[in-house]
Order: C-alpha cells, then sequence, then structure tokens
C-alpha cells in the first residue's frame, strides 16, 4: 500500500537518516525492540517519506516460503503461477516489512538470504527461475530480543545479513509528545499515564513477560479522550493485556490508582 497521509512518527534518535543511507545503499534492515515500541510505525514513516509501496507481512509459526514466494492455483482445468509478496516486492521495488521475522518458520530465512547480500536476487524453484530485485526494492524485517530469550532467536549469520536498529521505549517527554500527537488528551493526563507505565517497567519482581508498551499507552489515551472513566481505560488498555493471573492484576491496579 502507498500512504496517502503521513503517519505520525516522532523520531527519537537518528533513525531516520539510517533508513534513508540502507535504502539508497539497497541493504537490509532489521529493526530490534520491544512490543509496542514503534517499530511497525516508523516504517510506514519512513515508506511515506520516500513515497515507495509498503508490503507488510505478519510472521507467525505457519509462515512459510511459498506464502512469500508465490504458488500455483487452480483455474478451472489449469494451473496458474500466483506471485507472492516477496515476489512482488523485489519485482515492483517496494519495500517489505517481515514483522516479527523470528517468528517464522526456517525455510523463510533460506528464501530471503540471496536477496540480503550483494547478489539481491531470489530463486522461485517451482518456476525454475531466478529473479533479479528492482533497484528501488527494500527489505526491513522486525523481531523482538527480549521476547525471544525464551522462545526463538535469529540465528548470528542471519543478524549479520542485516544493518540493525534498536528500539526501546522513548523518554518520558518523547513518549508524551507521542500520545499527544496520537490523541486529543490534555497533557496533565498524558503524564499521569507516563508515570504509570514507567512504574509498571520498573516492577522487575512481577516478571511479566511483556510491560506497558507506548501501543498501551496511546490506546489508553484514546479512551479516557473518549468519555471512558481514566480507572477503568487504563485497566482495560495498559493492565488487562499484560497478565492473566489476578493477584499481579491487582497489584498493578493498585499501583496505578495511586497516580489517578
Amino acid at each position: 500500500m502507498k500512504f496517502e497521509k503521513e503517519p505520525f512518527y516522532q523520531s527519537t534518535g537518528r533513525e531516520n537518516l539510517i533508513f534513508e543511507h540502507c535504502y539508497l545503499n539497497q541493504l537490509p534492515l532489521l529493526l530490534k525492540g520491544p512490543t509496542g515500541s514503534g517499530k511497525s510505525r516508523f516504517v510506514e514513516h519512513m515508506a511515506y517519506k520516500l513515497d515507495k509501496d509498503l508490503i507488510t507481512i505478519t510472521c507467525h509459526e505457519e509462515t512459510s516460503s511459498t506464502d512469500l514466494i508465490g504458488r500455483f492455483i487452480l483455474r478451472g482445468n489449469e494451473t496458474a503461477w500466483i506471485d507472492g509478496p516477496l515476489t512482488i516486492a523485489a519485482k515492483s521495488g517496494s519495500i517489505i516489512y517481515l514483522d516479527e521475522i523470528a517468528e517464522a518458520r526456517p525455510d523463510i530465512l533460506v528464501a530471503i538470504h540471496s536477496l540480503t547480500d550483494f547478489r539481491r536476487n531470489m530463486f522461485i524453484d517451482k518456476l525454475g527461475t531466478e529473479i533479479q530485485a528492482h533497484h528501488d526494492f527494500m527489505l526491513v524485517a522486525s523481531f523482538n530480543p527480549g521476547y525471544q530469550k525464551s522462545m526463538k532467536d535469529l540465528k548470528p549469520s542471519t543478524r549479520q545479513r542485516f544493518v540493525a536498529i534498536s528500539f526501546q521505549y522513548p523518554s518520558a517527554s518523547i513518549e508524551a509528545q507521542i500520545v499527544q500527537g496520537e490523541t486529543a488528551l490534555a497533557q496533565a493526563q498524558v503524564e499521569k499515564l507516563i508515570q504509570i507505565s514507567n512504574r509498571i517497567r520498573n516492577l522487575h519482581e512481577l516478571g511479566l513477560m511483556e510491560t506497558v508498551s507506548t501501543r498501551l499507552i496511546v490506546d489508553a489515551a484514546k479512551l479516557i479522550s473518549r468519555g471512558l472513566p481514566p480507572r477503568l481505560a487504563v485497566k482495560a488498555a495498559m493492565l488487562e493485556p499484560l497478565t492473566d493471573d489476578p493477584e499481579t492484576l491487582t497489584t498493578l491496579e493498585d499501583l496505578a490508582n495511586l497516580a489517578l
């Protein structure tokens, strides 16, 4: 897709400059960071800035190379080849974004290898053909290192095929700008939400697999700005997504209510 309106994104460093230079030098880019830290929005923002079509694939354990490259389908009594999103992007010179690439099956990584080095080509074994990537083609991938520690991880040989950028949750002042840029919530209320999120992020003893992301803060702010009571909005948007344990949830509610 091509964005007609610029997706809101608040830069936290020089990630825009790195992305632009990777695009100009035909280098693949890996975005590393926790859930909801702005990786996907950043890619959308840069696709708009570069005036490029963006194809986004959310990877999971069932995502295979066939899903990305293409497949034969039946049309009446005949079979026809349908290009997959990776093939379409490579041919058309689009940006393709493989979100949570570590979740995909190993054959995905094999399929993209020749697109992430000097060759910039891909072999379609079902057709017996090789295609050369368009000059403007760019491969961007992301994954969550914190979550992947106990799950899947990217092999060093795969990581070293990419230029990489680390994403973290922004400082309180920048996070406030982001939330206000996405919602109509008053600054004082935004600051309370960020105060809650920072308190939860520092509660390492609870053993949460994920913590409050900027995305969750924005969701809570949207609910409050539309009239939902703050405590209810915080519980639904910022706390419930973090845990199913009643005791942990009660602890988080008590902590949040102190700031509201």
